[in-house]
């Protein structure tokens, strides 16, 4: 897999690493800045490649695991703090977790 760091983040495929909490919440308000929409896509590097769409409220996560066509199968209200027990924080904490671009 080829990529590129630019503005000291790596890119991968169309795909940037997420490597803290902190740089999920930053790249999500990013989406919904420049996009107009709630939230950011991610995904889950693996054989499956989970997609996740995931949006910032004012105290907490939403967190929607994606299927195929890219519906929501499921959403989660979470504390930002309690992202580490959700499988998103296992992505991240292995550094298994990229963003998509903004669409």
């Amino acid at each position: 897999m080829m990529g590129i760091v630019s503005s000291g983040r790596a890119w991968f495929g169309g795909l940037t690493v997420v490597r803290s909490s902190a740089d999920l919440a930053h790249l999500v308000k990013e989406a919904e800045v420049l996009s107009g929409l709630p939230g950011r896509r991610f995904v889950v590097a693996g054989a499956d490649r989970i997609e996740y769409r995931i949006s910032v409220g004012q105290c907490h996560l939403e967190v929607a695991r994606l299927g195929n066509a890219g519906e929501a199968l499921g959403t989660e209200v979470i504390s930002p703090e309690d992202i580490d027990l959700h499988q998103v924080g296992e992505a991240l904490r292995n550094g298994q977790l990229f963003a998509a671009g903004v669409e």
